[in-house]
């Protein structure tokens, strides 16, 4: 099992940053992926930015050169950076992480944080 928290968000202007950050505890070993997905009011849950354990990262179009994804090993933490935040980017933010037990993939995913990006 993974237990995920995350914690950071809240309400900024455009053009400002955020940091969210996701606690993670249980079998951090089973992890393969870490990710941040989000999920605006009448839209369907999607990608944010993901990184591998290897350190491999990708982001949504809608992000790139705004949004940075980090980890944290030594304390089983990964990071979501945002910059220059648009209204756009206003959604409930989710943390996710891709584990494998016995070769079965599980999806984990925390409680998500509300960003609002508003003047």
């Amino acid at each position: 099992q993974v237990q995920l928290v995350e914690s950071g968000g809240g309400l900024v202007q455009p053009g400002g940053s955020l940091r969210l950050s996701c606690a993670i505890s249980g079998s951090i070993f089973s992890i393969s992926r870490r990710a941040w997905y989000r999920q605006a009011p009448g839209k369907q849950r999607e990608l944010v930015a993901a990184i591998s354990n290897s350190g491999n990262t990708n982001y949504a179009d809608s992000v790139k050169g705004r949004f940075t994804i980090s980890r944290d090993n030594a304390k089983n933490t990964v990071y979501l950076q945002m910059d220059s935040l648009k209204q756009g980017d206003t959604a409930v933010y989710y943390c996710h992480a891709l584990a494998f037990f016995r070769g079965q993939p599980s999806d984990y995913w925390g409680q998500g944080t509300q960003v609002t990006v508003s003047s």
